[in-house]
C-alpha cells in the first residue's frame, strides 16, 4: 500500500475527500519548505500538494521539490479555474481536482504508480523477516505473523531505516500520525507486543535504546 504525504495546510478530507475513503497510509503536513526535509523519513510512494487555497504558493513548494531533486511522484491538487495560471507540468506528474471521486482517485494514483515503477519494492527485509507493504504480511523464516495495522505499521517504519534509533515521541509522530495525542507508553505496549509474535528467535530485531527508544537492527552490519 502506498503511502501518501499530503503537503497541505487543511486537513486531507478538506484538501481531497475521497482521499479517506481509500484506507491508504495518509500522512499530512504543512505546505511548507520546512516540510520537504522530512520527506526522507515518511518515505512516502507519492505526494499531493494542495495548491487550492493558494496557489502560488504551492508552486514555490513544488518548485522547491523538484530543485531539490524529488524523484518521489507528485500530483497537484488545484481548481479547475487555476489550470491555466500556473504550469503545473513543469513542476508536477499528475493534477487532480478537490473534487475528484474515489473511483477516479484510486486509478490516477495506481497510474502515477506504475509510472514510476510503484510496487517494485513492496517487500521490505528485516533479517529473517520479510515485511509486504502491498499485502499487509509479515513472514519470518516462513513464518507468517499475525499483526495488528499498528503493529504493521511501526515494524515497518523501523525497518525502513535500519540502526537508525527514534524517540518514542517520534515514533508516535511518523507512525500514529502528528495529530495524535496518545501517550508515549503506547510505543511500549506495541514495542512489547510485536516482539511478542517476532518470537525469541527474532525479537533482537527491534533494539532498545536506553534513555532515547527503540530503533530497528542494522543486520547488513552483521
Amino acid at each position: 500500500m502506498v503511502r501518501l504525504v499530503v503537503l497541505s495546510d487543511r486537513s486531507s478530507r478538506e484538501a481531497i475527500p475521497a482521499v479517506e475513503a481509500l484506507g491508504l497510509d495518509v500522512k499530512v503536513e504543512p505546505l511548507s519548505v520546512d516540510s520537504l526535509a522530512h520527506l526522507p523519513d515518511i518515505a512516502p510512494g507519492a505526494i499531493l500538494v494542495d495548491a487550492a487555497e493558494n496557489p502560488p504558493h504551492a508552486v514555490r513548494i513544488l518548485e522547491a521539490l523538484a530543485a531539490a531533486g524529488n524523484r518521489i511522484p507528485v500530483a497537484v491538487i488545484a481548481e479547475r479555474s487555476d489550470l491555466e495560471r500556473f504550469a503545473w507540468h513543469e513542476t508536477a506528474d499528475e493534477l487532480l481536482y478537490p473534487g475528484t471521486p474515489e473511483g477516479e482517485l484510486r486509478v490516477r494514483l495506481a497510474m502515477l504508480a506504475r509510472r514510476f515503477g510503484g510496487g517494485q519494492e513492496a517487500s521490505i527485509r528485516l533479517g529473517a523477516c520479510a515485511i509486504n507493504s502491498d499485502t499487509y504480511q509479515v513472514t519470518c523464516d516462513g513464518r507468517p505473523l499475525d499483526l495488528t495495522y499498528k503493529e504493521f505499521e511501526l515494524l515497518k517504519f523501523l525497518a525502513q531505516h535500519p540502526g537508525r534509533v527514534f524517540t518514542r515521541s517520534a515514533l508516535l509522530r511518523e507512525v500514529w500520525g502528528y495529530d495524535f495525542y496518545g501517550g508515549t507508553r503506547t510505543v511500549d505496549v506495541h514495542i512489547r507486543r510485536l516482539r511478542a509474535k517476532l518470537g525469541p528467535e527474532h525479537e533482537h530485531l527491534i533494539e532498545t535504546v536506553r534513555g532515547v527508544g527503540y530503533r530497528a537492527a542494522d543486520v547488513s552490519a552483521e
